[in-house]
C-alpha cells in the first residue's frame, strides 16, 4: 500500500509499505478515506515539532471505513464509518492512574511517535474507533479531532458563564476553540489576530469582539474590552514568539492562561507577571477521551463542521498540499487529504 512519510525535516516521500494485518490488540482494519493537515503535521515536516520522531508516516486526524474485524469484535463491523483516536497510553503510569492518558509517561501519538493516517490502511484496537455522524462527509469529519482538542482545552480552563475569554489566534485552532467556547455562553469572547478577514469571520461565528493586534495594542485593548480587569480565561492559540507573554500580560488577576504550543525556541516570560497576578498557567495537550462528546455535539446540531474544510488534495499529492500550506494563502482554513 502507499503511504506518505516524512523521512527527515523538509523531505516528504510517497513510499510503499506492507498492508497491516489484524492481531489480538489491533483487531479492526480501517481503510482510510481522509486525513487532515494540522499545524503539528506542518511542524513535523519542517522539523519544528519537538515531540516527533523520524522517519514518520504522519497524520493524526484520521477517518475511514472499517474493512475487516477480528474475532471477538462486537462494536464494529465492515462498512462502519469511523474516526480513529490518535492517543495510545500505557494505562499504568501516574498520569494514566489520574485519568489523564493524554499525557501518559509513555505516550505514543499516531502520526507523531508511531505511524499515523497518511496511508491506505490502518489496524487499530476496537476501542479506538468512534462512529461518524451519518450526514458528515469524510473530508469534513477530519475536523472532529481538532474539535476534541478545543473541548480538552475548555475542560482544562474550567470555563464558566461569567468568564471573559480571550483567544489569541484566529486560525484553525482558534476557530475550533471559538466553536466550543461559545457553547459555555461566557460573558464575552474576544478574538485577537493580525489577519482582519479571519477576525471578520470570527465575528460572524460568535465572537463578541475582536482585536487586530497588527494595528492595536493587544494587552491594552483586551483590558478595555473587559472593563479594565483583563480576561478571566486567556487561550494562546497562536503559539508564536511573544504570544504567551502577551497572554499573561492581558490576563486579569487570579485567572487562567491556557498554553497549547509546542515550540522549544527560547521566548520571553517573567515570574512577576505570573506571581503578581497569581495566574494559573495550564497546558492543554491533545484530548482526553473527548471523541464521544464531540460526536454527540455534532449529532445534536450544537457544533457544525460542514463547510469548515477550505481545500482538498488527493493524498498522493501531499507535497503539493504542504507547499500550498507554506504559501500562506489567506484562503486556507483547513486542508483534507482525500483517499480514493
Amino acid at each position: 500500500m502507499k503511504a506518505i512519510q516524512i523521512v527527515k525535516p523538509g523531505e516528504l516521500r510517497v513510499i510503499d509499505m506492507e498492508k497491516p494485518s489484524l492481531d489480538a490488540e489491533n483487531n479492526v482494519l480501517v481503510k482510510i478515506r481522509a486525513s487532515g493537515i494540522c499545524g503539528s503535521d506542518v511542524g513535523i515536516y519542517h522539523g519544528t515539532n519537538a515531540a516527533a520522531t523520524y522517519p514518520r508516516v504522519i497524520g493524526h486526524e484520521i477517518v475511514g471505513e472499517v474493512a475487516e474485524v477480528g474475532p471477538g469484535v462486537t462494536t464494529r463491523k465492515p462498512g462502519d464509518r469511523v474516526i480513529i483516536d490518535q492517543v495510545t497510553a500505557c494505562g499504568k503510569c501516574y498520569a494514566c492512574r489520574k485519568g489523564r492518558p493524554n499525557v501518559c509517561q509513555h505516550l505514543a501519538v499516531r502520526g507523531v511517535h508511531i505511524d499515523g493516517g497518511y496511508r491506505e490502511y490502518m489496524a487499530v484496537p476496537e476501542k479506538d474507533c468512534y462512529t461518524l455522524p451519518d450526514f458528515l462527509e469524510y473530508k469534513d469529519a477530519v475536523m472532529i479531532e481538532p474539535t476534541t482538542i478545543a473541548v480538552q482545552c475548555c475542560s482544562r480552563a474550567q470555563l464558566e458563564s461569567d468568564d471573559d475569554v480571550l483567544i489569541i489566534g484566529a486560525g484553525a485552532l482558534g476557530s475550533s476553540l471559538l466553536r466550543i467556547v461559545k457553547l459555555f455562553r461566557p460573558h464575552s469572547i474576544i478574538m485577537a489576530d493580525i489577519d482582519q478577514p479571519k477576525l471578520d469571520e470570527a465575528l460572524k461565528n460568535g465572537a463578541t469582539a475582536v482585536i487586530n493586534s497588527k494595528n492595536e495594542d493587544l494587552v491594552a485593548r483586551a483590558k478595555e474590552l473587559t472593563g479594565g480587569y483583563g480576561p478571566t480565561v486567556t487561550i494562546d492559540a497562536a503559539c508564536v514568539k511573544g504570544s504567551l507573554l502577551s497572554a499573561c500580560q492581558a490576563a486579569g488577576n487570579a485567572t487562567r492562561v491556557m498554553t497549547m504550543g509546542f515550540s522549544v525556541a527560547p521566548d520571553e516570560i517573567n515570574q512577576f507577571v505570573i506571581t503578581s497576578k497569581e495566574l494559573d498557567i495550564r497546558g492543554s495537550r491533545l484530548q482526553n477521551r473527548k471523541f464521544g462528546e464531540v460526536i454527540r455535539l455534532v449529532n445534536e446540531g450544537k457544533v457544525e463542521l460542514r463547510g469548515t474544510v477550505s481545500h482538498t488534495f488527493p493524498f498522493l499529492e501531499a507535497q503539493k498540499a504542504f507547499d500550498f500550506v507554506d504559501s500562506r494563502d489567506p484562503s486556507i482554513r483547513k486542508i483534507s487529504l482525500i483517499f480514493d
